[in-house]
């Protein structure tokens, strides 16, 4: 019975070993065929390894690869910060010094189209280079500084006559403060350029105070508070020159001056025509009177001289618009010239300044008239600066 099966089923095992057999070949003969999608051509061709660039349908485009660079040094590698140390740096402070120059005939009139080669200056009698030369008429910042007391009607009047004369010669782009004086300053009006507001101010000087006038004090302090504005300042100073009660003395006070720059004070001497109908009256005021008299003028001249302003004595009330005129003139036209110094010491020294002018061949320089006359020149500027510390 079971030779009989076995029999039967034989040849359908046969069959069914011998379709697993084919089918295995088939499954292996398909894994090494390339995909249906991808045709390749007979010329196809390998790129050889030291060949760049795209390939194409006939083989790839053999662009030669440049030959290889040195690589770029290393970059120069910082030193280690060593913990707790502080970073340090050098710094090197390379002095430059300002100068404002006014150039006018004996008669005041402003010389104008002077070029750089037309200016030497000399600081402690050596020669320097000038590195920055300037010529425009530009807006003023100033500060009227006035005294105004309990002391003779004739200055009062004076006082404030000439500070309306020098308000009138305002522009607009003009920055103007306005400060009295008596025993202490008082500012009546911060920096504006509005001149209702600088009118305003004057009008407020109707009832003087006391009839101390602590002119060093006053002084000192408004140097002390425009020194820190930038750009060059100056402070029209319309005072007799008389210091009564200041807490600080002429030295003090000058020593000041000399180390402060970009500042230039213009005086206007007040109660002068006063001294003289005393003169005439009583023969002369007397020796202690005349003497302080002389004393006032000196200061109000020195302080000028030192910044490089010019100090004015009018006699008579007509002259102040011509001074004021004169004023404005020589604030907005002066010549700027800056020069890096030959000494480089920050020694805290002070330096003497002088300025010459000279023609293009090195001669001295000659300045004619209309009438093509010889005229003489007279040159404003500071007389000297204090350079700095080392320890500033």
């Amino acid at each position: 019975m079971q030779k009989y099966i076995l029999r039967k089923l034989l040849p359908t095992l046969v069959l069914a070993a011998f379709g697993l057999l084919v089918a295995g070949v088939v499954a292996q003969d398909q894994s090494q065929r390339p995909p249906a999608n991808t045709q390749q051509s007979p010329n196809q061709q390998e790129a050889p390894p030291e060949a760049g660039g795209p390939g194409s349908d006939v083989g790839p485009y053999a662009i030669p690869r440049k030959k290889d660079e040195e690589p770029p040094p290393p970059a120069p590698t910082k030193p280690k910060k060593i913990e707790g140390m502080p970073d340090y740096s050098i710094k090197v402070d390379v002095p430059l010094v300002n100068l404002d120059v006014l150039v006018t005939t004996k008669d005041g009139q402003f010389v104008p189209g002077l070029k750089k080669e037309n200016f030497k200056i000399f600081e402690d009698g050596n020669p320097q280079a000038i590195s920055n030369f300037n010529q425009s008429a530009a807006p003023i910042t100033a500060v009227m500084l006035i005294e105004y007391a309990s002391t003779n009607l004739n200055y009062m009047y004076e006082a404030l006559n000439a500070s309306y004369n020098f308000a009138a010669t305002l522009k607009p782009e003009d920055w103007i403060a306005v400060v009295s004086y008596d025993m202490k300053p008082e500012i009546l009006t911060d920096f504006t350029q509005d001149k209702r507001a600088v009118m305003g101010a004057l009008n407020m000087l109707r009832i003087p105070g006391f009839s101390e006038r602590n002119l060093f004090d006053a002084l000192y302090d408004t140097i002390d508070r425009v020194e820190t504005i930038e750009g060059r300042k100056y402070i029209i100073l319309i005072s007799t020159g008389r210091d009564t009660f200041s807490k600080l003395n002429l030295d003090q006070i000058i020593k000041k001056l000399k180390n402060t720059q970009n500042v230039t004070i213009y005086a206007v001497s007040i109660g002068r025509a006063y001294r003289e109908r005393i003169d005439a009256m009583m023969g002369g005021a007397g020796g202690i009177m005349t003497t302080d008299w002389l004393q006032a003028d000196n200061q109000l001249n020195t302080f000028a001289h030192i910044t490089g302003g010019r100090a004015y004595f009018p006699r008579f009330e007509g002259e102040l618009p011509e001074i004021f005129h004169d004023v404005g003139s020589d604030i907005r036209n002066q010549y700027t010239l800056a020069y890096h110094p030959t000494n480089t010491k920050l020694d805290g020294s002070y330096r003497k300044l002088k300025i010459e002018l000279v023609a293009p061949d090195g001669g001295a320089l000659k300045v004619r008239d209309q009438k093509g006359k010889d005229v003489k020149v007279q040159i404003y500027s500071r007389d000297g600066y204090t350079a700095k510390h080392q320890v500033e």
